[in-house]
């Protein structure tokens, strides 16, 4: 993935609930945007995502997200 945390353009999600984050997008759990997870399904309350740095797979609550990229900002 070429994304970097300083290339993306992140929004703050004030509260991250289900339909805050969709399939496709970047998400993270900390500003400043590492690590940096690549949204693979979504399900539960949960998402499955793809680490962008490590190439790490796992599955984590969508509350523990803050920050996506922006649309404009992934191309």
């Amino acid at each position: 993935m070429s994304d970097t945390a300083r290339d993306i353009e992140w929004q703050y999600l004030d509260s991250p609930v289900s339909g805050a984050v969709q399939v496709g997008e970047l998400v993270s759990a900390a500003a400043g945007g590492l690590p940096i997870y690549k949204v693979m399904a979504l399900g539960g309350g949960r998402a499955w995502l793809h680490d962008a740095q490590s190439g790490a797979d796992r599955v984590m609550p969508i509350t523990h997200f803050h920050w996506k990229a922006r649309a404009a900002a992934r191309g």
